[in-house]
């Protein structure tokens, strides 16, 4: 085997393995980071070893009881020089023991606990969301600071000083490894969730840069909510944010032209949505229904789905769409849901009562600076004939986003002449 061939084995390996790895550390040294430095640790190792060695037939197996090891000689050093041996010898012996059998269970269940559990640390409440966001993407997803920092567009130290500083504010809050107790699980949860959302909305519709998408980002949160998925069947919202993400993946294709431009929902050629992840987000929508009342992800994942059943743009269910945005509004009451019930209940009733929602938003401040507002309202604008206050809304939407395929549509917009 090559080095080259010994690092791409090693890379992949890496990718799958790590939240398996840093979570079986998390639980034995009772810290994240100290946890990641000896996944690393163990991850130099292998690209030492395995280019010579060649890959052993159980590579996660063999990453996990090398760091386990080094884990424990950090254990024992530190006790030796505490002079305090005595007093953890007890604790020591049966982390020790733990180590020893890692190999051999670590497929077990306890490995699925220890990933779980790594998920609520990484997006504990105390964090930031920006430092939950790229701690997930680091412990979890595997990727490297480089990686996260292109695929948000923010310089490299900046990512690494976010993860740094969540590391170091779990340790000095003293956050504890563990699974939240039943009461506190919906608000932990909920915090979950919100992380692995963020992440796929950065790809799928990105704030700033010069690419309408970055689907590295969709691929990541989507991986990252399938294992949420596995480990937590049971929770209605778990599989309905995985269909959200499945159903709006669907369409990535079909986003963009061949120069990148943005296409739009109505204008996109609907054979190029992925049938199969439409298929599986369908699936999941139904896992979240069949477990009960369903919360904000499972009713924008059945809104998501009167998109993927429309052969057409002409066949999609609006009423419902708008019906579904009015529950969505009282179990989860924000402006943004309210400004897509504007656009709902245009396409359902008519512009009129669209722009009446959405002129009911102007003095929110939450959308101040939000560059769908006067979008939406220049779309309404339009459509009622009014297309001097459509343009001067789309020229203000081009003012306030970030993102140049976006700036570039709403300056098409702005310039567009009167329809007839």
């Amino acid at each position: 085997m090559t080095g080259v061939d010994a690092r791409r084995a090693v890379e992949a390996v890496w990718r799958i393995e790590s939240a398996r790895v840093v979570a079986g550390l998390a639980r034995m040294v009772h810290d994240v980071g100290l946890a990641e430095e000896l996944a690393q640790d163990a991850l130099v190792a292998a690209l030492e070893q395995w280019p010579v060695s060649g890959v052993p037939d159980n590579p996660g197996g063999w990453l996990m009881l090398t760091a386990k090891h080094r884990a424990i000689d950090l254990l024992r050093r530190r006790a030796r020089y505490a002079g305090k041996l005595a007093e953890v010898g007890r604790d020591l012996t049966i982390r020790q023991e733990e180590a020893e059998a890692a190999l051999d269970d670590a497929l077990d269940d306890h490995i699925g606990d220890d990933v779980l559990r790594l998920f609520f640390t990484a997006c504990h409440p105390v964090l930031p969301a920006e430092g939950r966001a790229a701690l997930t993407l680091r412990l979890l997803g595997g990727l490297t600071t480089a990686e996260i920092a292109r695929a948000f567009l923010v310089p490299e130290p900046t990512v690494g000083q976010r993860i740094s500083r969540a590391k170091r504010t779990l340790t000095d809050k003293g956050v504890r490894i563990e699974l939240p107790s039943p009461e506190e699980l919906p608000r932990r949860l909920a915090s979950v969730l919100g992380v692995i959302y963020l992440v796929f909305n950065e790809g799928y519709a990105a704030t700033s840069g010069d690419e309408w998408m970055r689907p590295e980002l969709c691929e990541e949160a989507l991986r990252l909510g399938r294992v949420l998925a596995t480990l937590m069947p049971g929770q209605s919202e778990v599989h309905g944010l995985v269909a959200l993400m499945e159903l709006q993946a669907s369409r990535i294709g079909a986003r963009t032209g061949p120069d990148g431009a943005p296409v739009l929902l109505a204008d996109q050629d609907r054979r190029r949505w992925d049938r199969l992840l439409i298929r599986r987000g369908l699936e999941a929508l139904a896992r979240a229904e069949a477990l009960g009342t369903m919360g904000p992800y499972g009713l924008q994942a059945a809104i998501a789905a009167c998109h993927a059943r429309a052969v057409t743009a002409e066949d999609t269910d609006w009423e419902r769409i708008a019906a579904l945005y009015r529950v969505l509004a009282h179990v989860a009451p924000s402006p943004v849901v309210e400004l897509n019930r504007a656009v709902a209940v245009a396409m359902a009733y008519g512009p009129q009562r669209g722009l009446e929602i959405a002129d009911g938003l102007l003095g929110e401040k939450a959308l101040r600076g939000y560059p769908q507002l006067p979008a939406v309202r220049g779309d309404l604008l339009e459509r009622l004939g009014r297309a001097d206050e459509a343009r001067r809304e789309f020229a203000r939407a081009a003012e306030l986003t970030r993102n140049e395929r976006e700036r570039a549509v709403f300056l098409a917009r702005a310039a567009r002449p009167p329809q007839p």
